[in-house]
């Protein structure tokens, strides 16, 4: 076949290729236009293209809107702030039976020489609930009847990156996306000018690092977008000194028609990722600093949230980093703002409760460090009608456990190690329904009891909040449909308002 005959066969294939895929199209959008459908096909691809994060229905009527997740990466001690134990005080010092620790691992303890370890804590019933809650939270105890408090969590994961990973992914695997990408790929944000999803973090930084708000295999314009709560707010914002806006509107312009072009062959939605960033970057130019800019607060919003308050006199250990306590307060002061701006999902991190040793001192700052914030942010939402839309949720990767820590190396019995088996979460806002207790752990803490919950179940109820069925919120990939959830999660219908 000559080079001739080589390009007419060519040509011929392609005019048939292209003509059944054009006509099988037509014919298919009208018979979906006939159905209503077609339209909204189109429609939808078309917004993929502009703008990827737009709002999208949920699956039934939803009582959230926004999130505000405050991770407390390291976890915190629920037997000294949440989960009161008089019995555990009764046996410290005491071993535990050799069948009990059989089959547990642990991080650290050496099971040979553990034993219990009490809690000197003072505790006292809140609200008209009468919710227990140490003395190292006096803030957050006033909010007791707008807090769900979920004793009975429990987890496969004893060490931090897989923990925080199950809790923010579903899974204890890199590369899937977070709860905060699975809400705006679900639904999209209302927000025009910020992100659909904000990270902003205080102390140490978590084991997790930015797994923790990656998009995994869901398109990148679903990531979270960490921001700093001061100076500039995403590094590399600003435009260089001498480029004028109107200069840099016009190469965005010609930039967005080239991948607009692209797109429309290629259909590749990191395509539509990248016009929809560069767009959002420009308008963010203005509306980032304006969000970051608090001096139009009230002086009694700011003390509320302890924006300028002095060092803590006993300030030490873990949390003591980088004035933690002040960016911490700014941080939540912000998560308002973001959601009064649409932000749909917003993740506070602070790392600082790791407390293998030093427990009583350090425990008391970390508690210190968000008690005051955390209150004052629940506090604002209610007084501005958002927390019935907010789902404002506190928790960590696991907790810790009733014996005290004897790892070689460090006091022993100052600390405890980690705890996956049974750990305390709470939740407020968002269709919850506050002022109850759910779930109960055995009279020393070591087990749950009572109306275990797994985090699946966890982020099958958050998506039940946000009008998103769990089993139907999924994403190809690799040839399997995947889900936040993974093979398991049930929704806590006991937990709704």
């Amino acid at each position: 076949m000559t080079e001739y005959q080589r390009a007419i066969e060519r040509s011929r294939r392609d005019f048939l290729t292209s003509s059944a895929s054009g006509l099988g199209l037509a014919a298919l959008g009208a018979m979906l236009s006939s159905d209503g459908v077609g339209s909204r096909v189109w429609a939808a691809d078309s917004a993929a293209a502009t703008n990827p994060l737009s709002v999208k229905p949920p699956h039934f009527a939803p009582k959230a809107k926004n999130c505000i997740f405050l991770l407390q990466a390291g976890a915190p001690s629920q037997l000294d702030l949440f989960d009161p134990k008089p019995k555990l005080n009764e046996l410290h010092g005491k071993p535990l039976p050799s069948e009990m620790l059989e089959k547990v691992r642990f991080a650290f303890i050496k099971k040979d020489s553990a034993v219990l370890l009490g809690s000197p804590r003072k505790w006292s019933k809140h609200g008209q609930c009468g919710m227990d809650f140490s003395d190292f939270l006096p803030n957050i105890a006033t909010c007791a009847d707008d807090i769900l408090m979920i004793r009975s969590m429990h987890s496969e994961q004893f060490n931090h990156h897989p923990g925080q990973l199950l809790l923010s992914c579903g899974r204890a695997t890199f590369g899937l996306p977070t709860t905060g990408s699975w809400l705006t790929y679900g639904l999209g944000s209302e927000s025009e000018n910020l992100p659909g999803y904000v990270v902003l973090t205080s102390g140490r930084g978590s084991s997790g690092g930015a797994s923790l708000w990656s998009s995994g295999f869901l398109p990148s314009h679903y990531a979270g977008v960490l921001f700093r709560s001061e100076g500039e707010p995403v590094l590399n914002l600003s435009n260089p000194d001498g480029l004028p806006p109107e200069l840099q509107r016009r190469g965005l312009d010609t930039l967005k028609s080239l991948n607009e072009s692209r797109y429309d062959v290629m259909r590749d939605p990191e395509i539509a990722s990248r016009i929809a960033s560069y767009e959002l970057a420009f308008r963010m130019q203005s509306s980032a600093p304006e969000l970051i800019d608090i001096q139009g607060e009230s002086a009694t919003t700011q003390a509320a949230y302890g924006i300028d308050r002095p060092q803590h006199p006993q300030a030490t250990g873990r949390g003591n980093v980088a004035n933690a306590h002040l960016s911490f307060a700014r941080n939540c002061l912000l998560a308002r703002r973001m959601v009064e701006r649409g932000v749909r999902f917003v993740n506070i991190v602070y790392e600082a409760w790791d407390q293998h040793s030093d427990l009583e001192q350090d425990l008391r700052y970390n508690s210190w460090v968000v008690d005051q914030p955390v209150a004052a942010l629940l506090k604002d939402l209610k007084q501005r009608g958002l927390l019935d839309s907010t789902l404002v949720v506190w928790g960590a990767e696991f907790g810790r456990t009733p014996l005290g820590e004897n790892r070689s190396g460090r006091d022993a019995n100052t600390g405890r190690d980690h705890h996956p088996i049974a750990f305390t979460l709470w939740m407020a806002g968002g269709g919850i329904q506050g002022g109850q207790v759910y779930g109960a752990t055995d009279e020393i803490g070591w087990g749950v009891t009572q109306d275990p919950v797994h985090m699946n179940d966890l982020h099958a109820t958050m998506l039940h909040l946000f009008g998103l069925d769990h089993l139907k919120l999924t994403h190809r990939n690799q040839g399997r449909d995947f889900r936040l959830t993974d093979v398991g999660g049930k929704v806590m219908h006991r937990w709704l308002a």
